[in-house]
């Protein structure tokens, strides 16, 4: 329901309370569920490109299917966080009932993807690839409802001290889903499960991961929903400073990204870099990796199955990577932040510079391990810095908006692949090494970035 709360009369200064150090077992249960969510990203991005060239997906067009996500996350993180700012459920509370909804739908469409090409509709046929691109569409909008509401509770209930190790945490679980996700149908096969199947059809290595990745879904979501109690509006309002809830509710989604901080913008560039060179890792990874290593860029061989599964592995590595570097960057001191966030960036752009060079299998670990560094500070750095810069009054609306970073480089991207991939000779290794630049031009934008903190 939508709260209704009465101007507090008192002085901001007399009621303005710093938020309360919290335990450290709150802060790992406030994302817990963030390792359910990052495995259902996980199985998208490392088994999408190659769901949909399976099921008959021309390759020079594998870029209007990635459109659909960031699309769906462009329309609505905003949306969940302008509405979250304004609920309170007693016994759910304010952030927590869009995970519940997010999480059961999403559990929904994961069972469904992989089945694309299960239901007899032909290699190809176009109803086979609208029914693929409609459940990623629901697919990434459920995600996305469940995603947001972790990111906003670091921002409602973690002090300025702790902020850091708390995304620092979100990123440590949510790249240990990532690594689940992606050794998943590597090791299906290892104990015995299909890595084939007619033209046409998934795989039930793929297939099986989805349906043990909707399982953890909503068992770690579950976790976070019974075991984290969100503040209450009197509280919140109290913690964070509020004189004047009313006002709150009259502020609109475009006057509010009319008057955001400055530092969301300079983030925010640094951010179209970094997610237009990761959004053609997840289109063009798998097939690069079979016509660099396995000589191939027939979908529907046995040879671009197996580079499938490994690019699903290399897809862990580059996870694993990031929860061991997330783990450093939890233990940063402020002024670190910034160099430590170029650097990241510019290791990840030789990561993936080197993929465009390499036809040793082996050898791509590590360049992933690289890529892994970079994903580990993408998934800190942003969020830390953003939310510094603001107060608790429509702190949920901001990081919707500013979910905008994330999903709009991925849209121009994918747009721009229709012209980038027959300039490049419709080669996928030459693509990321496009990502490669990418990253390095990032790299070295990070430094327009001033840090600000809210008053």
């Amino acid at each position: 329901m939508m709260y209704q709360e009465q101007p507090v009369k008192a002085d901001v200064k007399s009621t303005e309370q710093k938020l309360p150090s919290l335990p450290v077992s709150t802060i790992w249960m406030i994302s817990f569920g963030f390792l359910g969510v990052q495995m259902a990203f996980s199985l998208q991005s490392s088994n999408m490109g190659r769901i949909f060239q399976t099921i008959g997906a021309d390759p020079t067009k594998l870029g209007f299917f990635f459109i659909l996500p960031p699309l769906a996350g462009l329309v609505v993180q905003p949306l969940v966080g302008y509405f979250s700012d304004r609920t309170w459920i007693p016994k759910l509370g304010r952030r927590i009932p869009y995970l519940l909804i997010g999480a059961i739908v999403a559990v929904i469409v994961m069972c469904l993807l992989p089945n694309s090409g299960s239901f007899g509709f032909g290699f190809g046929s176009m109803t086979a690839l609208t029914f693929g691109a409609i459940t990623i569409l629901f697919m990434d909008l459920s995600s996305n409802l469940a995603m947001q509401p972790f990111k906003m509770m670091v921002g409602d209930m973690v002090n300025e001290e702790q902020k850091g190790y708390a995304y620092s945490i979100q990123s440590f679980l949510s790249n240990s889903g990532a690594v689940l996700a992606c050794i998943f149908p590597f090791v299906l096969t290892v104990l015995g499960t299909s890595n084939s199947a007619p033209k046409g059809v998934v795989p039930q290595s793929v297939v099986i991961s989805f349906y043990a990745g909707a399982i953890i879904l909503i068992v770690c979501s579950l976790i976070t929903i019974f075991k984290v109690k969100e503040y209450s509006p009197s509280e919140y309002a109290f913690y964070h400073g509020f004189t004047d809830k009313t006002a709150q509710r009259e502020s609109n989604i475009i006057k509010l990204l009319v008057h955001a901080p400055k530092v969301f913008w300079t983030v925010t560039v640094v951010q179209l870099f970094c997610w237009m060179g990761f959004q053609y890792l997840w289109t063009y990874g798998a097939g690069a990796v079979a016509k660099n290593v396995w000589q191939t860029i027939d979908p529907t061989s046995a040879a671009y199955q197996d580079a499938g599964n490994w690019f699903g592995i290399l897809s862990a590595v580059y996870s694993f990577a990031a929860v061991l570097w997330s783990l450093v960057l939890s233990r940063l001191p402020n002024d670190k932040r910034k160099p430590a966030y170029a650097f990241s960036l510019l290791l990840g752009g030789i990561g993936f510079g080197s993929v465009f060079f390499i036809h040793n299998q082996w050898a791509l670990i590590v360049s992933f391990i690289l890529i892994g560094i970079t994903w580990a500070a993408m998934m800190t750095f942003p969020f830390t810095i953003l939310t510094n810069a603001l107060s608790g009054e429509n702190m949920g609306t901001y990081l919707g908006l500013f979910n905008g970073s994330i999903c709009l480089p991925q849209i121009i991207a994918s747009c721009a692949s229709f012209a980038l991939f027959p300039v490049f000779g419709s080669s996928m290794p030459s693509m990321i090494l496009f990502s490669g630049v990418m990253l390095i031009i990032g790299a070295f934008s990070v430094p327009i970035i001033k840090e600000t903190y809210a008053e």
